[in-house]
């Protein structure tokens, strides 16, 4: 298998600042991460200790939200905003096993993760992978169609996973590429939560993405996350999340997935 270090942009990559998306790969037993990545990881697992096992639960959520939208709802197309780093499970691979055409476009703005990614994606059909940050919908909605996968005219499956949380105010991004959605479309979203029980460990958490060439961190409440999906029709959370687990994890993270009407 072909690791991160092996494939770099121009500009090379900077190991010693801890990325978000080398310390999901972490969290999921991934070995595309710097020791910058484990620190803050270590960091991160002091804080919520649950922290490894909601990054699988939030992974389990991405692959039954698609696995609904392919089955149940017949969506073909997906746009997989904030991708990180290509893993098992993937939304291609779950599309794709309900039909094998259908198309997937991933994006992330590390220009490493997009290198990385497109290496591992080469020989999957209907896949690409775009540079693209959600704080730029614009810029995701024109390359998604340029990449001749998505037509945005047509019912789409948007995945915002684990990204938002990672954006000061991305409500205006979110509402664009909503209105570009066609009805029928649907929108899957999971975000670090802001409880009040656990308000001391998430300024721990926030700290060690307190850097200047590092991600930040700006956790929210339900009722703040729900805003992002404006007057879309959320679903049942019970139909991708067992009731159990929505309670264990309510102080660490929230997701829904909403239909367009």
């Amino acid at each position: 298998m072909t690791r991160m270090a092996d494939r770099v942009p121009p500009g090379g990559v900077d190991s010693s600042t801890p990325n978000s998306a080398r310390i999901y790969d972490f969290m999921l037993g991934g070995k595309d991460n710097f020791a910058a990545d484990r620190a803050a990881a270590t960091e991160i697992l002091r804080a919520f200790p649950e922290s490894r096992e909601g990054c699988r639960v939030n992974r389990k959520f991405l692959g039954d939200v698609v696995r609904y939208m392919a089955n149940e709802a017949g969506i073909r197309q997906f746009v997989d905003i904030g991708a990180g780093l290509p893993t098992q499970d993937n939304v291609h691979q779950v599309a794709q096993s309900v039909d094998p055409k259908a198309k997937v476009v991933y994006v992330d703005n590390d220009p490493v993760v997009c290198v990385h990614g497109r290496a591992i994606l080469a020989a999957a059909p209907g896949v690409a992978m775009i540079e693209a940050d959600m704080a730029d919908a614009e810029k995701i909605l024109i390359g998604a169609t340029e990449t001749g996968l998505i037509d945005w005219s047509q019912p789409v499956g948007v995945l915002m996973v684990a990204i938002l949380h990672h954006l000061p105010n991305p409500y205006a991004e979110v509402a664009r590429i909503r209105e570009a959605m066609a009805p029928g479309s649907y929108l899957a979203i999971s975000h670090l939560s802001m409880a009040d029980s656990r308000r001391d460990d998430t300024t721990k958490l926030q700290s060690t993405y307190d850097s200047p060439r590092s991600v930040g961190l700006f956790p929210r409440t339900v009722e703040e996350i729900t805003r992002f999906f404006g007057d879309f029709d959320l679903l049942d959370d019970t139909a991708f999340i067992a009731p159990s687990v929505l309670r264990r994890f309510a102080a660490l993270g929230w997701g829904a997935l909403a239909r367009k009407p």
